[in-house]
């Protein structure tokens, strides 16, 4: 990172996890149908807000990347960067406020429903461990506005500690604490400082679910995969026919996988054959994923899923620009005066996210057209994961996109 003398650099590290069930964790509880509180007007327009921002991050990290897997988690994304534009004034909060697609929300009323949210989404399902974390680590003798760091306290529950930044070893405090926050599975998200950082952002968000219908280890065999780039690898196909949410489209099929007591759902979206799974992708927009799930009727139903895990890392920094908000990337034109109390200005440098899930028979360890469904009518339905595909980690209830991704690949 090179910054002028005169500018200084903060950095919204995002850190994030899926991790894999415990056999021996919590039993489960019965299946829930409604939240447990109605959702404010505030909150509901902020997952809406979060979910296109998905669709707007996946498409623009999917574009770099379209021979490759994605996985993102745009809550976490939303989260770093929500607490950061906290701190940000005049052309650069506006630039951050659209980027993140906060519409008509007033920074308080953003502030506000990420707090009711985190506390809500915190304590949804007994059985099914989710964990939100935030933190900043700033340079002690930097001049940093009490009002900044009081607001992340309250409204984000953000660790915030001062360290000496200009000493290697506050790498080791930072990455520690990452490490703990998504139980060791990101042992770091920062490899060095270079000098110029003056702040770090951090979210860090970890889930553990246990399917709400495990799948039998026995009938889990071994099967071709059809990648992108039409080679095959042989992979563990895991398989079970029983009652599931699903929907046949013109172009897709799509299946609701429940963990835990079924607020929190992986949802498969598999493109027909002939669909192109980088244009299929592309197209996803926050409209056409509630269609996809409003098509959605419960029914026997067949699926058989490779077992795969993933580790992905990105600097966002491009995606971010190209949606929008490069003013917090220039040093002549970035505001961030709610921050800061020094004349010197700031810059964000890097946004990077790190991320692993592992789906295994247990669980997972730790995605506005309409879509027509067509049902069978003879014999149960049955969708065979075995080619490139699209699968998103949510809670069902309230709609929130935890992650997203999109699978070209698996190693045999």
């Amino acid at each position: 990172m090179t910054l002028t003398g005169w500018c200084k650099a903060l950095v919204p590290a995002v850190a994030l996890l899926s991790a894999c069930s415990d056999p021996n964790g919590p039993g489960r509880s019965e299946p829930i149908d409604a939240l447990p509180r109605q959702l404010s007007i505030g909150e509901q327009k902020l997952i809406t807000s979060s979910n296109a921002f998905a669709f707007d991050l996946l498409k623009a990290v999917n574009s770099a990347d379209r021979a490759g897997n994605v996985f993102i988690s745009p809550l976490s994304a939303s989260m770093a960067l929500g607490m950061t534009m906290n701190g940000a004034a005049g052309s650069t909060y506006d630039a951050m406020h659209s980027t993140l697609r906060f519409g008509d929300l007033a920074r308080t009323d953003v502030n506000a429903s990420y707090k009711s949210l985190i506390a809500l989404l915190r304590e949804l399902d007994n059985t099914t461990k989710f964990a939100i974390a935030n933190s900043i680590w700033y340079d002690q003798s930097w001049p940093f506005r009490q009002e900044f760091l009081a607001e992340s306290q309250s409204y984000f529950d953000a660790e915030v500690k001062g360290l000496d930044l200009s000493k290697p070893s506050s790498v080791d405090v930072i990455n520690e604490w990452v490490n703990q926050a998504t139980s060791k599975k990101i042992p770091k998200i920062i490899d060095s400082f270079d000098g110029d950082e003056v702040m770090f952002l951090i979210n860090a968000i970890y889930f553990k679910g246990i399917w709400e219908k495990q799948f039998d280890k026995s009938k889990t065999t071994s099967a071709p995969f059809h990648a992108l780039d039409g080679t095959s690898s042989t992979v563990p196909l895991m398989s079970q026919m029983e009652q599931f949410r699903h929907t046949f489209g013109t172009d897709y099929q799509a299946i609701d996988l429940p963990y835990g007591n079924s607020a929190f759902t992986m949802m498969v979206v598999l493109p027909n054959q002939g669909v192109d799974i980088n244009s299929f992708t592309e197209s996803l927009t926050e409209e056409k994923w509630r269609a996809i799930d409003a098509a959605m009727t419960s029914g026997e139903t067949g699926i058989a899923l490779p077992k795969f895990k993933l580790e992905w890392k990105k600097n966002l920094n491009d995606q971010l620009k190209e949606l929008g908000m490069a003013v917090a990337y220039n040093d002549l034109t970035a505001d961030f005066s709610r921050m800061s109390a020094s004349d010197i200005p700031l810059v964000i440098t890097d946004v990077i996210q790190k991320t692993f899930v592992d789906v295994d028979e247990e669980g997972t360890e730790a995605a506005a057209a309409t879509s027509v469904g067509v049902w069978p009518t003879s014999a149960p339905a049955f969708i065979r994961v075995d080619r490139p595909f699209i699968f998103a980690i949510r809670e069902r209830l309230s709609g929130t996109i935890l992650f997203i991704g999109k699978i070209t690949k698996l190693p045999s």
